[in-house]
C-alpha cells in the first residue's frame, strides 16, 4: 500500500480514465456526497466516470447521484472508493471489488488498508473535503451540483459544523461551496431542521428506553426491529439517529444499537473529546473516529448491549 498526498492522488486521477466509484454500506451523506462530487468533477475533465449503483442509498441522499450511476463494474474500469474505511464497510454485493479497488480516498484514522494506493487524512472532518481539495488541484471549476454534493458530505459528517471534528478548513470549504451556488439554507433545512412524525416518535421512545451508566456519563439505547416497524420509521428517519442520545445533558458517550433487516446488530457510538468511540467499536471489528464510530456484529441485540456496557464501563 502506498500512501498518497492530495497532489499525488490528483495525479493518479489525471493519468487514468474510466472510473467506477464505490460507496459504503448503509450510505451516509459523506460517502454519497463524495462519490457524486468526484464523479461530476472527473466528468468536467472529460473523463468517463460513474458511481456504482448502491441499492442501500436512501431517498434522502439519492438525488445526489441521479444520472451518475451504473449497474456493474466493467473490466477496464479503474475502481475508486470514497469514505470506505475497510473492506467490511462495502455492501455485500460489492465485497469482491475490494481486491480490484485501485485507490481509496478516506478520512478514517481507524481503518484497514485494502488498496494499492490511498489518500487518507484522519485530520479531515469529512471525505468530501478531501475530494474538494483534489478537484481544486485538478483545476476543476466548482459548480452548483459539485458544491452541493461536497456540502452535503461535509455538513452531515460535522453535524452542521457542531461536532468536534470541525476544522477551520471545513469552514473554508463551506465558503467555496456557498460561492459556487450551493443552496446552503435549503440544504440545512432539508438535512437538519425537518423531522417526520415517526422520527420524533422514535426520539421519544429512545429517551424512555435509554440506559444511563456511570452517573449519566454513558448511555446505551438498543432498538429492536419490531419497534422500528411499529413506529413506521424509514431509513431516512433513522439516518444519524445515533447522535440523538449524546445530546442528553451530562452524556459524554452514547451507543445506539439497531437490528438490521439481514439479522445483524448495527452499533453506532458517539462521544465528546476525552472519550474514544473508535476504541469501543474496535472490540466488534469496527472503527471510525474518536468522536464517531460504528460496527456490525452477529450478536443478538441484548447480548451486544451487555457487551457494550462492559466495554464502556471498563474504559
Amino acid at each position: 500500500m502506498k500512501s498518497l498526498n492530495r497532489a499525488e492522488a490528483a495525479g493518479f486521477l489525471l493519468v487514468n480514465d474510466n472510473f467506477c466509484i464505490l460507496t459504503h454500506r448503509r450510505p451516509d451523506g459523506d460517502t454519497v456526497g463524495s462519490a457524486a462530487a468526484l464523479c461530476l468533477g472527473l466528468r468536467k475533465l472529460g473523463k468517463q466516470a460513474w458511481v456504482l449503483k448502491n441499492e442501500e442509498i436512501s431517498d434522502r441522499f439519492g438525488w445526489l447521484v441521479e444520472g451518475l450511476t451504473k449497474e456493474t463494474v466493467e473490466e477496464h474500469d479503474i475502481v475508486v472508493s470514497v469514505d470506505v474505511a475497510s473492506p467490511g464497510m462495502l455492501p455485500k454485493c460489492f465485497a469482491s471489488l475490494a481486491e480490484t479497488c485501485r485507490l481509496r480516498i478516506d478520512h478514517h484514522g481507524s481503518a484497514t488498508s485494502f488498496t494499492p494506493e490511498e489518500l487518507v487524512d484522519a485530520d479531515s472532518a469529512s471525505c468530501a473535503e478531501l475530494v474538494c481539495d483534489v478537484l481544486a488541484i485538478l483545476g476543476v471549476e466548482m459548480d452548483k451540483n459539485i458544491a452541493e454534493a461536497v456540502y452535503v458530505g461535509m455538513s452531515t459528517d460535522t453535524g452542521c459544523f457542531r461536532f468536534a471534528n470541525t476544522t477551520a478548513h471545513s469552514f473554508t470549504v463551506a465558503a467555496v461551496c456557498a460561492k459556487a451556488g450551493a443552496d446552503i439554507y435549503g440544504l440545512n433545512q432539508q438535512l437538519f431542521e425537518t423531522n417526520s412524525l415517526p422520527k420524533l416518535r422514535m426520539h421519544a421512545w429512545m429517551i424512555e428506553n435509554m440506559k444511563l451508566l456511570d452517573d449519566g456519563k454513558l448511555a446505551i439505547v438498543a432498538i429492536p426491529r419490531a419497534v422500528e416497524e411499529l413506529l413506521r420509521v424509514t431509513d431516512d428517519d433513522m439516518d444519524n439517529i445515533s447522535s440523538y442520545p449524546r445530546t442528553v445533558a451530562g452524556v459524554r458517550m452514547a451507543a445506539t444499537l439497531r437490528q438490521t433487516k439481514d439479522g445483524e446488530t448495527k452499533i453506532s457510538v458517539r462521544a465528546i473529546p476525552g472519550y474514544d468511540a473508535a476504541a469501543v467499536c474496535a472490540h466488534f471489528g469496527g472503527g471510525g473516529h474518536k468522536g464517531a464510530a460504528g460496527a456490525s456484529t452477529h450478536m443478538g441485540l441484548e447480548e451486544a448491549a451487555e457487551k457494550l456496557k462492559e466495554i464502556m464501563l471498563g474504559m
